[in-house]
């Protein structure tokens, strides 16, 4: 797939604009970096960089805010994110990106949650550990779910606009011919 110019420039623009949300005050888990995962896995063409984005901004963004223990699960669940991306992404639609920021919700939660559990030492590794480290996460799945959702409709939707109103910007496929 060749990707004109300005359309890659709309495209990185918005992943860097998204990446650097992550540094904006925000709730709890209320991000951009799955939405930025799914939107790079569906648009950037290449596997390499729809994973460098959101881990990119992961890592530059914990330069500035400060690394912590098990961080390495919540880059392996981002990874995930955007393999569901590759997988649900393939053809793009509004039921589609709606089901995929869903799935990545549930997919992030269920991933890093697990992670506490298994490493943190908050809770014991019994069944009963499990179901407490997720019950606990409840109130933050509210936030990464709303996030997801969000970011995914700024994400989508701006560039479906842009391809509306700027001819350029449309894939060669959209084009009339």
């Amino acid at each position: 797939m060749t990707v004109s110019p300005v359309r890659l420039s709309v495209i990185v623009a918005a992943i860097l604009a998204a990446a650097t949300l992550r540094l904006v005050p925000h709730p709890p888990n209320f991000s951009p970096i799955d939405a930025m995962g799914l939107f790079g896995a569906a648009y950037l063409g290449r596997r390499w960089p729809a994973l460098a984005a959101p881990l990119g901004a992961l890592l530059l963004s914990d330069l500035a805010l400060g690394f912590y223990s098990g961080m390495w699960v919540q880059y392996l669940a981002v990874a995930l994110v955007v393999m569901l991306g590759w997988l649900v992404l393939c053809r793009v639609s509004l039921p589609r990106v709606i089901g995929a920021a869903v799935a990545s919700a549930v997919l992030f939660f269920v991933v890093t949650n697990f992670g506490t559990w298994a490493i943190s030492g908050m809770y014991p590794h019994t069944l009963a550990g499990l179901a407490s480290c997720y019950m606990a996460a409840i109130p933050f799945f509210q936030n990464t779910l709303g996030g997801d959702l969000f970011y995914s409709a700024l994400l989508f939707g701006g560039l479906a606009l842009l391809e509306r109103s700027i001819p350029a910007v449309r894939s060669r496929e959209a084009r009339p011919t």
